[in-house]
């Protein structure tokens, strides 16, 4: 009895493991995923999810206008939907658009069904509102699941996390700064959002992540960096690859 509650112990542990390490955004074990851009160059991208959503979304788009920044906007389906308008301006105003899923789902044991409608009615809310069809994918928390990567193939997909991030779910406008200027190096992709998933429903509040923007903008450039969209990545990344 005794080897087999040790065995079961073990057996769970071990599952628990491989399940934490599907929600590790730069693990490329299962699959790959790219989450940064090349080394040459001192470029970085700058990438909002879980949007549109009134006020921050423009808030962001104001922002970025304002100091001739690109950066590239994760979209839930559900939400442009909800926000065309917002959705249209993002796209009229020159910056990246990828798929965030429609509702914004944990992929832990969901099904390639489960996974490819998310995605299809993502992709068709978009194309709708802005005319154009994503060609990248992030998944929601950064977190992949077993069957993920044969739907995005079949759709042509690329999945795309992070390599850098300011937390800003959980912090105030300094140590979001803090924390993305922390560990920027070129070709770093940064999470932030315009956006919140929360559950329970609550309203939306980024407005720490519009106030440390500037900053983080500015800071960057600073110290030599220039912004790209996720997809200018991609590109180079292609020519590369040639």
């Amino acid at each position: 009895m005794k080897v087999l509650i040790l065995v079961a112990i073990a057996g769970f542990a071990l599952f628990s493991i491989y399940c934490y390490a599907w929600s590790i955004p730069t693990l490329q074990l299962f699959g790959p995923a790219v989450v940064r851009g090349p080394a040459a160059g001192r470029r970085i991208a700058l990438t909002f999810d879980d949007g549109p959503a009134p006020v921050f979304t423009e808030q962001v788009l104001d922002v970025l206008r304002e100091r001739n920044v690109k950066a590239t906007f994760f979209l839930c389906g559900k939400n442009v939907e909800r926000y065309p308008e917002i959705a249209r301006r993002i796209k009229a105003e020159g910056h990246a658009i990828g798929n965030h899923t429609y509702s914004h789902p944990f992929l832990y044991f969901k099904s390639r069904s489960f996974m490819g409608g998310e995605i299809d009615r993502a992709q068709n809310a978009i194309e709708k509102f802005t005319g154009g069809r994503p060609a990248i994918f992030r998944p929601p928390y950064g977190a992949r699941w077993l069957g993920i990567y044969p739907v995005l193939r079949q759709r042509g997909l690329t999945l795309v996390n992070w390599s850098d991030t300011g937390y800003d779910w959980k912090y105030g406008k300094d140590r979001i700064v803090s924390e993305t200027l922390k560990h920027l190096e070129p070709g770093s992709i940064i999470l932030l959002h315009d956006g919140l998933e929360t559950r329970p429903q609550r309203p939306i509040d980024q407005s720490a992540t519009v106030k440390a923007l500037p900053q983080i903008i500015d800071a960057a450039r600073a110290a030599g960096y220039s912004f790209v969209t996720v997809t200018d990545f991609l590109g180079e990344m292609m020519n590369d690859e040639r």
